[in-house]
Parts: structure tokens; sequence; C-alpha cells
């Protein structure tokens, strides 16, 4: 762990709460949003074509309904993927400048995780590299970070003083703090799969496995529903 008290734009005391938001307040709707522009690449967007997607199942032999239902399902969710991420930062993870920005994105995105960090701290770059990871795989949730020296507001009122720290926000309200790498196992070579537990626990990613297991729950590999009325014909 670092302390920032020596880094520029820091003047906070040390803080474990969760549970508010950036101003205090149940909202900041006041606050300007900065969007670069120039991050989204206008004239390479692809259009999405859902008839072009589904007529894939019309000339495939699936055998069953089951294996068509699933093939639709995947194919829906690869669209509202692709939606996602084309025209926002949704998939990367970036940096922002204006802490206004910052705020902004955390009171109007459901899930965000924002990194703050100084660029000198060695331990900054290792959270980097594993949030990077995150944000490809974790589309629904925004990863960003911005430097401490751009967010003298912010550090003062989150109260971060140890770095690297990572505070997670749910609709607005701060829901996880991660300082330093203490409950990490005090170590640099944690795994990304603990920091990825850590958030899926929190509720600030989605947890795939628990999806994945309530589609099993409704459907057998006939693709008949568990539990059903029906059951089987004793003659």
């Amino acid at each position: 762990m670092a302390d920032i008290a020596n880094a520029p734009g820091s003047a906070a005391e040390p803080s474990t709460t969760t549970g508010s938001n950036l101003t205090g307040q149940d909202s900041i709707s006041n606050s300007t949003r900065l969007v670069d522009d120039d991050t989204v690449d206008h004239e390479h967007e692809e259009e999405l074509n859902d008839d072009e997607l589904f007529e894939e199942l019309e000339n495939d032999d699936y055998g069953t309904a089951s294996f068509r239902e699933q093939r639709i399902e995947e194919l829906r969710e690869e669209i509202a993927r692709k939606k996602l991420i084309i025209g926002s930062d949704h998939g990367s993870y970036k940096e922002i400048i204006n802490e206004k920005e910052v705020m902004d994105i955390t009171t109007k995105t459901k899930h965000c995780v924002v990194h703050f960090y100084h660029s000198d701290f060695r331990r900054c770059m290792i959270v980097d590299s594993h949030l990077e990871e995150l944000s490809k795989k974790h589309i629904k949730t925004r990863f960003i970070k911005i430097k401490v020296e751009n967010a003298s507001f912010l550090v003062e009122k989150l109260q971060v003083k140890i770095l690297p720290c990572v505070i997670s926000f749910t609709d607005g309200i701060a829901v996880d703090r991660l300082i330093g790498f203490e409950e990490l196992g005090n170590t640099d070579n944690f795994s990304i799969s603990l920091l990825e537990l850590r958030y899926k626990t929190v509720g600030v990613i989605e947890d795939d496995s628990k999806k994945d297991t309530r589609k099993l729950e409704r459907r057998s590999i006939f693709g008949c529903d568990y539990g059903s009325d029906g059951g089987t014909d004793d003659e």
C-alpha cells in the first residue's frame, strides 16, 4: 500500500465507509457529462441486422427445439452485447481526466468500478492490468480510472488516502471499497479470479454461473421443464 499524502492533489482522511454517493445526496443531476467523441469510431460502426442473425437458425438443423431455443438466446445475448459496446465505452478500461465526468458516470451507470491511482505507484499499475481484463469480460459494468491529482474534490469527499483505492458503485451508491492489497492476500501476485469473485459477491459484475444454473433448472436436456405436472405414463 502507498500513502497519497505526498502525492499532489490529495488532502483527505482515511475512511472505510460505503453506502454514499459522490455528493452525499441521493443523486447528482446537475453534474456535467464530458464525453470524448473521438473515442467512438462512427465511420466503422457495424449495422446490426437481427433478421440476418436469426436467419441462421432457419438454415441450420439443430435436431431438437431445445437446441434451437438455446441458439436463439445466445444470438440475442450477442446482439445485446454488440449494441452495448457500439457507441459507448463499455467493454474498455478508460481513463477519465475530469472528476465531474466520473460523478456523471457513477450516477448514470448501473454498475461502475472506479480506480483512484497515482502513476508513480507500482501497485496501481498491477490493479490497472486486472481491471482492464475484467472490463473486456464484464461489459455491462463500467471500469474507469482517474489520477488522484485530477480528482481533488472526490479524494476529499470519498476520503481516499491509501493507494491503490478502488471504489465500486451501484446506482451511484458506493457498495465496496478496496484499499491496497491487504484483502487480496497482501501480495502483488493475487489472481484476477480473486478480484472477480469479490465483485461478483458485492454485485457489481454479473455472476454467469448463477445465470447458467437457472437455465438448467428450467429445462431438461430434451427441452422439457423440470417439475412439470405431466410426469410419465406408467401402463
